[in-house]
């Protein structure tokens, strides 16, 4: 079996972060056929994910996003590749995030002039 371990810290406070996971999950279960089931708690969520072949959670709190799943042998194989998404879609998600507070006070500050 293959493991895959992605790190991300971030700035984007709990409520953010809980967003992007759900927007995660919602891309994972489309594209890639997933299960995901989020279990929210007080000071952040667990997102199990699972399919014929992969196992994991992605754990989200106020600072960082941890991922940990596990590859079948078949889909160990493609390990790399399926880090290189999962890392590319992930650190995309979090670009999203931490611009839109900036775009949503651009709109505040034109609308005031």
């Amino acid at each position: 079996m293959a493991d895959i371990h992605i790190h991300r810290s971030h700035h984007l406070g709990l409520a953010k972060a809980r967003k992007t996971a759900w927007k995660w999950a919602e891309h994972v279960e489309e594209k890639f056929g997933m299960e995901c089931t989020v279990i929210e708690g007080k000071d952040g969520d667990v997102v199990e994910f699972t399919r014929s072949g992969v196992d994991g959670k992605l754990v989200v709190s106020a600072d960082a996003f941890e991922l940990e799943a596990k590859l079948g042998f078949l889909l160990g194989a493609f390990r790399g590749k399926i880090e290189s998404e999962i890392e590319g879609y992930l650190d995309e998600l979090l670009v999203e995030g931490a611009k839109k507070p900036a775009a949503k006070a651009a709109k505040t500050a034109a609308k005031k002039k």
